[in-house]
């Protein structure tokens, strides 16, 4: 995990990180990261689960996933 942050703290500009995320992802897997920050910003302003889902495409369980990963984050 430590060379993953690295690789992406060590970019200089926003031109330069998006560079590496697109040679790290796949363009499905960085839809996918963008879905999940749509999740974790939806859940912030209390919008319902099941909404969430419907608006976004996405199957309630990933919704889900993305609830407890959002209280884990903010746990620590």
């Amino acid at each position: 995990m430590q060379d993953l942050i690295q690789f992406l703290t060590q970019a200089d500009d926003d031109e330069m990180l998006e560079k590496r995320l697109k040679a790290l992802l796949t363009p499905n897997e960085i839809n996918e990261m963008q879905h999940r920050l749509q999740i974790f910003s939806l859940l912030e302003q209390g919008v319902p689960q099941r909404d969430i889902a419907k608006q976004l495409g996405v199957g309630i369980a990933t919704v889900t996933r993305g609830s407890r990963a959002l209280k884990e984050m903010n746990e620590s």
